[in-house]
C-alpha cells in the first residue's frame, strides 16, 4: 500500500539562549497510507503534536525542522513556501486540535467560522457555503445544525465544539486528517461518539486518519496500524494486533501494563506504572534514552542509541534486545 504521508528522519529544534539546538523531535519516522487510520501514542512531551504541526509547517517560531523529509503523496514538503503550505493546510490535510475551547474564537459565531473555512479553499457564494456547512455539521450529527450556526462557542457542549472542529478541518475534503487527542477532556460516552464519527468519515469518504493519543484504549478500538514514540522518535510500529498482542519494546509493554483493566486493581492493589518521566529534550541521557527507567536495560544501553531493527514489513522497534541485538 503507498503512502499519502511519509514523514522520514524528521528533527525539530529550538533554540537554547546560548544559541546550540536542542531536538524535540528526533528522526521521526512515520507512514500513513490512503484510507488508513494510525495511532500515534506515547506520554506527555515525547514529540507527538510537534511532529504533526510539522507536517503543515506550523511548528511555532523560533522552532524550526532542522532535517529530515515530509512527503505527501511524493510531494515534498519541507521547505514548501508559506502560500504552497497554506493551499495544503485543510485542502489536503485538515487539522483538529486538541482542546476545542482554545482553537475556535470565542467572539465568532459557529457558522462564520464553518462559512469561513469552506470560503478559504472553495470559490462559492455566503450563501453556498453557509448551506454547506449546515450539511457538514449535520452529518457530523450536531442536532439542529442550522440553529448552531447563530451559536457562539461557548454555548456548545465539548462533544458540540469537537464536532464543529471536525466540520472546519472536513470543509473541503482533505485526503488526510490529523487529529491530535480529540477526546481529550470528554467523557466516555463523547468520547466514543467522536470515534465513530471518525471511522464513518474513513468508510465514507475514503478519509485517512492520524490520531495522536496518550490513550492506548483509544487505538485498540479505532486503528489500523500503531507508532509509539518516546523521546522525540517512534520506538516500536506494528499493526494493533501486533503490538498490543506481543510488544517489542520495554516502552510499550511499560505503556500496556500501566492500562486499568476490569477486576484490577486486587484489594489494596498499585496499578503498575513506568518509573520517572520522560526526559528533557535539553538533557537526554547518553545511548537509549529510555533506559533510565528500563527495568530490561542492558548494561550497554547507557552506551549505544539502538537503531531501527525491522522484523517484518511494518513491524519495527529500536531497542538492543529486539532482533538478536544483544
Amino acid at each position: 500500500m503507498s503512502a499519502l504521508l511519509e514523514i522520514s528522519g524528521l528533527v525539530v529544534t529550538f533554540p537554547r539562549p546560548d544559541g546550540t539546538a536542542v531536538p524535540v523531535v528526533r528522526g521521526l519516522s512515520l507512514a500513513v497510507a490512503r484510507g488508513e487510520f494510525v495511532g500515534l501514542v506515547g506520554e506527555s512531551g515525547c514529540g507527538k503534536s510537534m511532529a504533526a504541526l510539522a507536517v503543515l509547517g506550523l511548528v511555532p517560531p523560533p522552532g524550526r525542522i532542522a532535517g529530515g523529509s515530509i512527503r505527501l503523496e511524493g510531494r515534498e514538503l519541507v521547505g514548501c513556501s508559506e502560500p504552497e503550505l497554506r493551499a495544503i493546510r485543510g485542502r489536503r490535510v485538515g487539522l483538529v486540535f486538541q482542546e476545542p475551547a482554545a482553537a475556535l474564537n470565542p467572539v465568532l459565531t459557529v457558522g462564520h467560522q464553518v462559512v469561513e473555512a469552506i470560503r478559504a479553499h472553495r470559490r462559492t457564494s455566503t450563501a453556498d457555503a453557509r448551506r454547506r456547512a449546515v450539511e457538514l455539521l449535520a452529518r457530523l450529527a450536531l442536532p439542529e445544525p442550522e440553529r448552531r450556526l447563530r451559536d457562539y462557542p461557548h454555548q456548545l457542549s465539548g462533544g458540540q465544539r469537537q464536532r464543529v472542529l471536525l466540520a472546519i478541518a472536513l470543509a473541503a475534503g482533505p485526503d488526510l486528517l490529523i487529529a491530535d487527542e480529540p477526546t481529550t477532556a470528554l467523557d466516555v460516552t463523547v468520547q466514543a461518539q467522536v470515534l465513530e464519527l471518525l471511522a464513518e468519515l474513513r468508510r465514507e469518504l475514503g478519509l485517512a486518519v492520524l490520531l495522536i493519543t496518550h490513550d492506548l484504549a483509544v487505538v485498540a478500538g479505532s486503528c489500523d496500524r500503531v507508532a509509539v514514540a518516546y523521546a522525540g522518535r517512534v520506538v516500536e510500529e506494528g499493526s494493533v494486533a501486533e503490538l498490543f498482542g506481543a510488544p517489542l519494546h520495554p516502552y510499550t509493554r511499560g505503556l500496556l501494563a500501566s492500562v486499568p483493566r476490569l477486576g484490577w486493581p486486587a484489594p489494596r492493589g498499585a496499578l503498575p506504572s513506568i518509573p520517572g518521566q520522560v526526559p528533557s529534550p535539553a538533557d537526554l541521557p547518553a545511548g537509549c534514552a529510555f533506559h533510565p527507567r528500563c527495568a530490561e536495560r542492558l548494561a550497554q544501553c547507557s552506551e549505544v542509541d539502538p537503531e531501527r531493527r525491522e522484523l517484518a514489513p511494518g513491524r519495527a522497534a529500536r531497542c538492543l534486545l529486539v532482533g538478536g541485538g544483544r
